[in-house]
């Protein structure tokens, strides 16, 4: 089964959003101040979005752990 992906990148907020699913959902905090996951009522990961993304290092990846668990 093919799964569909949306990404949009907006240069001017210098912002990437990607989401897995277009079901209401809302942005909750991770364990890194560059990313939020956007999470569906019941707790599911269903995208991600990360600020200041040309300010990232190169030389170093990006790390955050979407827990995908509800908020308690």
């Amino acid at each position: 089964m093919a799964k569909s992906v949306t990404v949009w990148f907006d240069p001017e907020a210098d912002f990437l959003e990607v989401k897995f699913s277009d079901a209401p959902g809302y942005m909750r905090e991770t364990n890194n101040d560059a990313i939020m996951e956007r999470v569906d009522i019941d707790g599911n990961v269903i995208g991600f979005s990360i600020l200041n993304v040309s300010q990232l290092a190169k030389e170093h990846p990006l790390f955050a752990q979407l827990t995908g668990t509800s908020a308690g």
